[in-house]
This record gives C-alpha cells, structure tokens and sequence, in this order.
C-alpha cells in the first residue's frame, strides 16, 4: 500500500510545495484513489507514474479553493486522455454544486460518467482495493475525513489447524490452497476455503482533511498503520492566529496520535510560514514543526515533502521509499 502526496501547502502554494492532494494505491493493480484536488493537481500528476485512467475514486475533504480548484481540470485532463470507465466524485454538496457550475459555465463535455457520492458519516464506498468510510472534522466548513482499508488481502493456509487435525504436508496442500475440496484416505472431506486465512491484517490509512479537532477521528484510527494529518502551524503560531482558521498545530496532533497509540504519523499541509531552507534568522523553518511534533509522539513521525512516497508494508510498518 502506497501513500504520494502530491501537494503539502495549506492556502497557496510556495515554491517548492503544492497544494493539497494525495494518491493512495493499493499493493497490486494501477487503480488508485486521490484523496483532494488543489490547483495545479494535474500538472504535479505528470511527475509521477499516476495514470488518469486508472484514477478510480476522488475524494474531496471540503471545499475551499486549496483543496478542489484543482478538480475542474483533473476532470477535463481525463477526458482528453480518453477516459471512457465511470469516475466517482465523493464530497460534501457543495462540491458537486461547483463542479456543475463550472460544467455549464466553461463548456466542459465530459464523454465518461462522473457519479457523484455526498459524503456522511454512514459512508462505505467499496472502491476496488478498498473500503472508504468518512468522518466528520471541524473545520469553518464542512470538513471530512477518509479511512480507507484494503480488502484485496492475499491469503495464506492454516497450517496449523491442519496440522493439528493430522493433516500432514502433502500434495492436498496445494489443492487445498487452490480452494479445492480434497478427500483424504480415511475418508474425510475438506473444503480448501475452510482453511483459509489471511496472510497479514488488512492495513489502513487515514487521510484527514482540514481539522482543529484531532480527536473527532478516534474512531476511524482505530487500528490504522498510518494518519496523515495537517499541522498548519506550530503551537505559539496558533496562539498568535486564533481558533478562526480552524487548523491544527503539530503539538496537538502529535498529542492525539499517541494517545491513540498510532504506529506512525504524517504530518502534511503546512503554512507558506514554514520554510525548507530558511536564509534569515526570522525565517521560519519546517523543522521546528518536526521538533514540537517530536515532543509529544513517540511513533514513527514523518514530515511530508512534494512526492514523498510511503509504504505501508504487510507488516505494517511504514517507510518513506527513496525516490
């Protein structure tokens, strides 16, 4: 299972980050899921190996500009490439209101079909690879949040039972495996599907949207190998802004996130504030977002960058692969 952001600025982009977007694709297959759309998304897609083709789900958090401008010209982009199987657009109405807007507004003929799902807290949107739920954030607009879990999980057979039956290493195994129904010499008959079982948990990830509140998504975290969540700004930066944005600070993610013993933490969507290379003493860094972070969780914490790549592995560890 693969994580890509594809943008890691909140409210503009910089130059050296987008706005918000991510791809999540399951361990097998070219489908993928992208979870937001800023401006500019279709242009950071010719970066990757991502095809608009195969593109299977859009799932937007909610719908101010640095998470769905980009969505009128990802839509488009797919349509030019030729896209004929169905897309789904899931979000709050007042995205589908925008896109349909910009339709009749701008002459935009969409040859493919492009159905619209309103995203509630009773979601499950079997996509696929996987199974898509939805929680509610808070934010100064409706705001959602997205759990998605593999269900395509490759299988393995119980040995142990069968050993513990008197089963013994034999040619049925393989049979068995197959899912085939094997009779053994004193006359029993097994069915392969009886003794199967997964070959590890089903891994998770949940993508969160805009969120001052990390604790509304208790639940859906609720064995999950990965949270990738804002933290727009550092503590004393909050402070200094106030509660009206509705944004998170690094301290209280990173204080939800052990709470909830998450085994690891994306930190994405940060202020145009924060600088990868700052050249002035009152330049802001990035790192000072890690550092507070890293006072208060103890998982496997990440900073997200542009095109940073992460595996959640079978294992369920997660590790940024080198790129």
């Amino acid at each position: 299972m693969k994580i890509t952001l594809l943008g890691t600025s909140s409210g503009t982009p910089t130059r050296q980050r987008n706005v918000s977007a991510t791809a999540v694709q399951p361990e097998r297959g070219k489908a993928w899921v992208l979870v937001d759309c800023g401006e500019a998304t279709q242009h950071q897609l010719l970066r990757t190996g991502l095809s608009l083709l195969q593109l299977k789900v859009i799932l937007i958090t909610h719908v101010h500009g640095d998470h769905c401008y980009g969505l009128p010209g990802v839509l488009a982009s797919c349509q030019l490439n030729g896209r004929t199987a169905p897309l789904t657009l899931v979000g709050p109405a007042a995205v589908w209101r925008y896109i349909q807007a910009v339709i009749e507004l701008t002459e935009l003929h969409l040859e493919y079909p492009l159905e619209f799902v309103e995203v509630s807290d009773q979601l499950q949107l079997p996509c696929g690879p996987f199974d898509i739920t939805a929680a509610v954030l808070s934010h100064r607009t409706e705001c959602w949040g997205y759990r998605l879990e593999e269900v395509a999980v490759t299988r393995r057979l119980d040995t142990v039972r069968l050993n513990a039956e008197g089963i013994e290493p034999s040619a049925c195994y393989s049979r068995l495996y197959r899912g085939e129904r094997v009779r053994l010499g004193d006359g029993r008959e097994l069915e392969g599907r009886d003794y199967w079982m997964p070959a590890h948990a089903a891994r998770a990830v949940v993508v969160a949207g805009d969120n001052d509140r990390p604790e509304l998504l208790a639940e859906a975290c609720c064995g999950v190998q990965l949270l990738v969540h804002e933290a727009t700004y550092t503590e004393a930066v909050l402070q200094r802004v106030g509660p009206g944005p509705g944004h998170s600070c690094a301290a209280q993610v990173a204080r939800f996130a052990e709470t909830q013993g998450l085994p690891a933490l994306l930190l994405t969507h940060f202020s145009p504030r924060y600088l990868l290379h700052p050249k002035r003493p009152k330049d802001l860094s990035i790192e000072s977002l890690r550092d507070e972070a890293e006072q208060y969780y103890s998982g496997r914490l990440h900073l997200g960058q542009d095109f940073d790549t992460y595996s959640i592995a079978r294992n369920g560890e997660v590790s940024k692969l080198p790129e």
